[in-house]
């Protein structure tokens, strides 16, 4: 397919038209020209006011459901609402039913995404079943495609288990991901345990769960070596530990939900479960501190988080409702009220390099792996700016900056 973009401004710092103006004509895939005012035969135009153009968005935690879950989304209707957010790469997480194992799922999933235009990259469960008692078939797995290995959301209680499994996965240089939240502390609580959990009568996650599990997931990094990823940490101190683990040399890599850098746990005096995530969201202190560590290279990523999930499972009594929001929809414009947008651009396009992803520059010859977007933009996110099959977004009724136009990559073209 020829696309040419008609004066579009390109953000990417290692590329030589950083911050011009721009046509650029696409062909099979490829980059083939950047100027000014090409007549490119095209067999699609794309003029948008505003439009700009980076290097492609990587999302490293997203949900969709399928298998097991396809009332709360869809491989392909989740990679639609990925692509028209601005993202051309995604780490599916094994939040499934059956859990991603085995390679016959890894290569299922991967057969599902094989024509869109945006690329799926499947993380495979640490255990088998994600029941954290026996380690699946790793090399298998990373045979069949996983770009990582980690349980979603689900802890190791066995510390020796992680011991083994940085172990092994250093034979063929995998990166295995520890959620971090030791569940002997957090109990059953749901939200921050702090001055909102206890005037609202909720039960508290104290910041000490998940300090403690990081604590302890560093010490076993440095006795074997190996690569870990902690993913969407959420406190001031969970910062400081990975900065220092990091000072010693520790090959571990962190990301955070974006929910967890702009809203407190204010949200939850209106006991609305769209702000039941986990890990719940935490004080303006923490925010503060995450922020920071984004901004100094403690924190390698952010993630939307994205986790569709069901009415019957989501619009119910708090106490009942399950964890999660959706989030590709809202990354673009939730990061914007907060951070320019050469910098907003720079967190999306993070974490590729880490799950052994291609990212590619805004360079003639080079294939395209673009995203698109118009920034500058304060709106409502509305029900009518939901792609996902699931409502239960917790930027709902907030005022963002910015939105999302579509993706161009090698496999095709996607807006909305």
């Amino acid at each position: 397919m020829k696309l040419l973009l008609k004066s579009v401004t390109i953000l990417d710092e290692n590329s030589p038209y950083h911050q011009k103006k721009q046509d650029i004509f696409i062909e099979n895939g490829a980059i083939k020209k950047i100027g000014k005012d090409l007549k490119e035969n095209a067999e699609k135009e794309i003029k948008v006011s505003n439009l700009h153009v980076s290097k492609g968005w990587f999302d490293s935690s997203v949900c969709f459901g399928e298998p097991g879950f396809e009332d709360r989304e869809t491989i392909a209707n989740g990679l639609d609402t990925a692509g028209k957010s601005g993202f051309t790469s995604v780490a599916l997480n094994p939040y499934t039913n059956p859990v991603l194992d085995h390679s016959g799922n890894i290569a299922a999933v991967k057969a599902k995404a094989a024509s869109h235009p945006v690329n799926l990259y499947p993380v495979a469960a640490l255990t088998m079943k994600s029941e954290g008692i026996d380690l699946a078939e790793l090399l298998d797995m990373k045979e069949a495609g996983a770009v990582s290995f980690g349980d979603y959301k689900l802890p190791l209680k066995n510390p020796n288990l992680l011991k083994i499994a940085l172990q092994y996965a250093q034979n063929f240089d995998a990166l295995v991901q520890s959620y971090p939240q030791e569940n002997r502390i957090a109990g059953n609580g749901m939200v921050n345990e702090h001055e909102n959990s206890t005037l609202l009568g909720l039960k508290g996650i104290p910041n000490l769960a998940e300090e403690l599990q990081i604590t302890r997931d560093l010490y076993l990094l440095e006795y074997t070596g190996g690569k870990l990823h902690i993913p969407t940490i959420s406190t001031e101190k969970s910062v400081k530990l990975i900065k220092e683990a990091k000072k010693k040399g520790l090959d571990v890599s962190c990301s955070v939900a974006i929910h967890n850098l702009i809203l407190d746990d204010q949200e939850l005096k209106s006991f609305d479960a769209k702000a039941k995530v986990l890990p719940p969201l935490r004080t303006k202190k923490d925010i503060k501190a995450l922020i920071k560590g984004l901004k100094d290279g403690t924190i390698d990523m952010v993630t939307s988080d994205h986790n569709p999930i069901d009415v019957e499972h989501k619009k119910v009594e708090f106490d009942n409702a399950l964890f999660g929001s959706i989030g590709l929809e809202s990354a673009f414009g939730a990061l914007s009220k907060i951070f320019e947008t050469a910098d907003v651009v720079k967190l999306l396009s993070a974490g590729k390099e880490r799950f052994h992803i291609d990212n590619f520059e805004i360079k003639e010859g080079e294939p395209a792996d673009l995203s698109l977007f118009i920034p500058g933009q304060s709106f409502n996110f509305s029900e009518d700016d939901i792609i996902s099959t699931s409502r239960n977004s917790i930027f709902l009724n907030k005022e963002l900056k910015g939105k999302a136009y579509g993706v161009i990559t090698q496999k095709g073209f996607i807006s909305h």
